[in-house]
């Protein structure tokens, strides 16, 4: 699934490539990929719409358009949002068309159909229309503090990086970065996250602003579906410290990485350079 760094990337596409433009006509082609209101209403009310402003809340993409109207994006495991001139035309995995009035293309391609998108009529808002942007903790690279952390953590008996994807802690990191985070904070995935000092809360912190700051500058990770608004891969995973490296050496002492399966997804990290694991929750 795209994180932060994926999403931001493409954010910053579609502000460079998208505001001040406008949707000519809406074409949807797949019915479950919009999320609200109706298709009917959904065509309609996108249809004519200026692009104000291309913002981000967690993994979501939140467009705002004239009249104070707004479209959100979901792009789950495989979507992919894509501004493109019109001989762009693999439509194998096309859900949503958004013809612009420069001539170009805005794309919603999903191959496993789990992305959505939201149009927000003028007068309502984001909050209302996706609900679940009300559960969002705090942004990493704005809002988020070593107190907060440390408060969030305090008491919890399950694993620091299960911990750590909980999108009401901190919104936007995901598996891929977590993985990264741990590892350059020296705290083993399997630590409890109440086991976690103010200290380490600190290190935390900073390791995250610092691994997904380096991650949009690398145009985020692909796996397999992700693409930038251009279409254009990221290349993080060349670059990451443990994430995507099993059985590779360790950048830092030349262990071998290791994988583990942790609550239904997977954690990797270096068994000398993360060897401390705490298991008394304080």
């Amino acid at each position: 699934m795209p994180e932060l760094p994926e999403v931001e990337t493409v954010r910053l596409g579609l502000e460079k490539f998208l505001v001040g433009d406008s949707f000519a006509g809406v074409q949807v082609l797949r019915t479950d990929s919009v999320g609200y209101p109706g298709v009917k209403e959904f065509v309609k009310g996108l249809t004519g719409r200026k692009v104000v402003a291309a913002k981000r809340r967690g993994k979501y993409l939140l467009l705002e358009l004239d009249s104070n109207a707004g479209l959100g994006v979901h792009l789950r495991m495989s979507g992919r949002l894509i501004v493109a001139d019109k001989k762009h035309r693999d439509a194998q995995f096309l859900r949503v068309l958004i013809k612009l009035k420069s001539g170009r293309e805005l794309r919603f391609e999903d191959m496993r159909v789990f992305g959505r998108m939201w149009y927000v009529p003028p007068g309502e808002e984001f909050l209302k229309v996706i609900p679940a942007l009300q559960e969002l903790g705090p942004e990493p690279l704005e809002g988020l503090t070593a107190e907060h952390l440390f408060g969030a953590f305090r008491g919890k008996k399950q694993a620091i990086k299960t911990a750590l994807l909980d999108q009401t802690i901190i919104a936007g990191l995901g598996n891929i970065y977590a993985d990264e985070v741990l590892f350059q904070t020296g705290i083993h995935p399997l630590s409890l996250a109440g086991s976690i000092t103010k200290s380490d809360a600190d290190k935390l912190v900073v390791a995250i602003a610092k691994t997904l700051k380096e991650a949009i500058r690398h145009g985020g990770t692909t796996l397999r579906d992700y693409a930038n608004s251009e279409g254009v891969n990221g290349n993080y995973q060349n670059e990451s410290w443990v994430y995507g490296r099993e059985d590779e050496p360790c950048r830092v002492c030349g262990t071998e990485i290791e994988r583990i399966k942790l609550a239904g997804r997977s954690a990797h990290f270096c068994g000398n350079c993360q060897k401390k694991l705490r298991r008394k929750s304080k």
